[in-house]
């Protein structure tokens, strides 16, 4: 069984984990809504923008780990949080707002569950996604690399493909044009400042370096790490500040049934 997530870990970063929850909210053309639901509600810090937003709305957050949950119960008392997989989803009435901040990419098939999505939407309700775009950048190109290099490579063939390369932003566009009024797609790189490689890896082991580094154990992890971040420092240069910057590039979509 999968390791959890860790919600502490996960928060070391919320500032620039929520800007792009954010940024994808600012795009839902809805002034109220009666029911919202929150797809991988993490920590609870992407619902507490939707209760911001709608403060009138029943809020319902759903994931996958229990830690997350708990963090988000914690963080938000008044929302309804339950553990619930992506994938499999079922919702109790058709929602306003569907919003799905960073979840999608962990779904093998994702593309296909959109029109599902579509369908749990009440009439005028808004679809709003927000993918990581990034397996081609150094720091994942560097997990894939170090995994295939050491005497780990067996126990990590199947982290290489946890998440593949997002499909073109068209084949998105033919999924939801047909079952939508309005269909937006676009395409944000940040460049986050961070404290040297070892923030990155810190960054990461939230996140993306987890299917890496969950199968392994002590020094064995300790020496993959090192052997990771070593290869990033080659990529990620000090700048003028001693912060090295961390592009992310992450791909938003908004349809409006």
């Amino acid at each position: 069984m999968p390791a959890d997530w860790n919600a502490s870990l996960y928060l070391k970063f919320e500032d620039q984990r929520t800007r792009p929850a954010r940024d994808l909210l600012a795009q839902v053309p809805r002034a109220t809504a009666g029911f919202v639901v929150d797809l991988g509600c993490g920590p609870g810090n992407s619902t507490e923008l939707l209760a911001e937003r709608f403060p009138d709305a029943q809020v319902l957050g759903l994931d996958t780990s229990p830690d997350m949950i708990a963090a988000a119960r914690r963080r938000l008392p008044a929302a309804r949080f339950e553990l619930a997989d992506v994938s499999a989803l079922e919702l109790p009435q058709p929602a306003d707002v569907i919003f799905a901040n960073a979840v999608l990419q962990w779904v093998p098939d994702h593309a296909a569950l959109l029109p599902r999505l579509m369908s749990l939407l009440a009439p005028g309700g808004v679809l709003a996604v927000q993918m990581p775009d990034n397996l081609e950048e150094p720091a994942h190109v560097a997990m894939r690399e170090t995994a295939m290099a050491g005497p780990w490579a067996d126990k990590l063939a199947a982290a290489t493909g946890a998440r593949t390369v997002l499909p073109d932003p068209t084949a998105y566009y033919d999924l939801l044009a047909p079952r939508a009024r309005s269909v937006d797609l676009w395409h944000t790189v940040y460049n986050h400042p961070l404290d040297g490689v070892p923030a990155i890896v810190e960054w990461l082991k939230s996140t993306g370096l987890r299917p890496f580094v969950d199968p392994l154990e002590g020094d064995e992890r300790a020496q993959f790490l090192e052997e990771y971040a070593a290869r990033l420092a080659d990529f990620y240069l000090p700048r003028v500040d001693g912060k090295v910057l961390l592009a992310f590039p992450r791909f938003f979509m908004v349809a409006v049934k």
